[in-house]
């Protein structure tokens, strides 16, 4: 019995210290198919969640038969790691480009909660997570967004949760930032109906900005509010749960160029690039290739400069990812999740840190 009780702590990344013990949710986004899956260490996950789907009408829908497909292969990673649950996820950046004017009937509301169920139902799936970015504000360019979506967000969510009762799990990515925590959501009424909220604590400097900073800052500094620690305590003033609050991680890198050698390359103006995967991370990013690292003690975050090219690049690395998991434990947080597994390298990646980090005592 006792042997058993700490395969299943090791099995959900279970922190034993102190005689306490304390579990952490680490859920990773994914919008690969099963053979690629295979090259990563799943059984480190509590919660994979499969992006994504998006609407047809008002019901949620598979983009296409080979989307359902991968889906399948990987719900079938479920018998191999049975602590692990598999969610869908609708939206996404760009993706969600009639949610607003979809959801803002009652009637239409109905249908996609019932399109979930079903779903969720045929393909043997754990739960949604909606990825509207965003309700009531300005997303994506050209996303249609209005007052009421705030109120009809609510809505949707009652019903979800209403049709999937307890057996279904049901979360939201929310934005990190200031302006999405202040207009998108009424957090009274939209927390206590799911079960988790994954914050979407990386893009804090977005690529339309033309001015670099820190996008995964775990601390606010000076030259920059928006960070982490800003989104959570935020939260935590106005009633949300600590156990409900997932924060985020980016497995990938922004860059700009043209970036002046001030600072390293920080808080200068600049053009946003092609990006970078971690996975990459030793092939474009290193002393190798010119970029040198430079830690922020303030901020808690990395960032590398070419001066020769005039590069910054600014993304979560192992220090960083174990500041966050610290971060998550000081506060006693639901857990961490990132963006997303695809992006990681499938040996000693980001995901290996995540892990190991959680696992370590307080």
């Amino acid at each position: 019995m006792r042997r058993s009780l700490l395969v299943a702590c090791w099995l959900l990344g279970v922190t034993l210290a102190n005689g306490q013990t304390t579990s952490y949710d680490l859920i990773g986004y994914y919008t690969g198919d099963s053979a690629m899956l295979r090259q990563y260490p799943v059984h480190k996950l509590t919660h994979l969640i499969f992006s994504f789907l998006h609407l047809k009408g008002a019901e949620l829908a598979f983009d296409n038969e080979k989307s359902r497909t991968n889906l399948r292969g990987i719900v079938a990673f479920k018998k191999e790691h049975p602590q692990l649950k598999v969610m869908l996820s609708l939206g996404g950046w760009e993706g969600c480009y009639t949610c607003s004017p979809t959801f803002a009937t009652a009637e239409n509301r109905e249908v996609f909660a019932n399109s979930v169920l079903r779903i969720l139902q045929e393909t043997n799936t754990d739960g949604i997570d909606l990825d509207w970015e965003y309700p009531a504000i300005p997303g994506p360019p050209g996303h249609p967004f209005i007052p009421e979506d705030r109120d009809n967000f609510t809505d949707l969510v009652r019903r979800l949760r209403n049709k999937l009762g307890t057996r279904y799990e049901l979360s939201f990515a929310a934005g990190g930032f200031t302006s999405f925590l202040e207009k998108s959501i009424d957090w009274p009424a939209v927390t206590p109906l799911v079960d988790r909220i994954n914050l979407m604590t990386y893009d804090l400097i977005s690529g339309y900005s033309k001015v670099t900073g820190h996008h995964t800052a775990l601390y606010s500094r000076p030259t920059q509010q928006e960070s982490t620690d800003n989104c959570v305590q935020w939260l935590l003033r106005n009633g949300v749960p600590a156990n409900k609050l997932v924060i985020g991680g980016a497995f990938y890198y922004r860059v700009w160029k043209n970036a002046a050698p001030a600072n390293n390359g920080l808080d200068q103006a600049g053009e946003h690039t092609a990006g970078v995967s971690y996975k990459n991370f030793q092939q474009q990013l290193t002393p190798a290739q010119g970029y040198l690292p430079y830690w922020d003690e303030q901020a808690k975050a990395m960032h590398y400069y070419n001066a020769q090219l005039k590069q910054f690049a600014t993304g979560d690395d192992p220090k960083s990812v174990r500041e966050k998991v610290a971060y998550m434990k000081k506060y006693k947080l639901g857990g961490i999740m990132f963006w997303e597994l695809k992006e990681d390298a499938p040996v000693n990646g980001l995901l290996d840190v995540m892990h190991s980090a959680t696992r370590e005592a307080q």
